[in-house]
């Protein structure tokens, strides 16, 4: 898809409250929710899934930050913990994102910079949340040299 460019995707009901969900590049995951609301709970919520997104999106950026940057990373954790409103709409209020770095000799003043960019430029799906909840940012680095 070209930056900028349109995305599309559908969402198809499947029964009670299970839907699939198929992106335009050929994906396609179930949607499903809890017993309590007529669901079978075979699938994430759509809420989970803007989450999920999120850290992906936030992950991404930062290894490829890294890097870019000539840092030795290995792997990246992001953690992410919401608060949601108790009204409806029930949107998400607060987000923490932790990550956990691992690789070697990774600089933590690189791995700041690279989280306040993905936070500021360029995740888009942290940056649209950020515009209703607020968000938190925390990282730890495991040096894999000192294990």
């Amino acid at each position: 898809m070209p930056s900028g460019g349109v995305m599309k995707a559908t969402v198809k009901w499947v029964e009670e409250a299970m839907f699939v969900g198929a992106s335009g590049s050929g994906h396609a995951l179930v949607m499903d929710g809890p017993p309590d609301g007529g669901g079978k709970n075979l699938g994430m919520r759509p809420m989970e899934l803007l989450l999920i997104g999120s850290g992906g999106c936030t992950a991404y950026d930062v290894v490829q930050i890294l890097r870019k940057s000539r840092q030795q990373v290995t792997d990246c954790q992001v953690e992410l913990s919401a608060e949601r409103s108790d009204d409806i709409p029930k949107v998400f209020t607060r987000i923490h994102i932790h990550y956990t770095v691992s690789g070697y000799a990774i600089k933590p003043a690189v791995v700041e910079r690279a989280i306040k960019l993905t936070a500021e430029k360029y995740c888009s799906a942290s940056i649209m949340l950020g515009q209703m909840a607020e968000i938190t940012h925390e990282f730890e680095i495991v040096d894999l040299a000192q294990n």
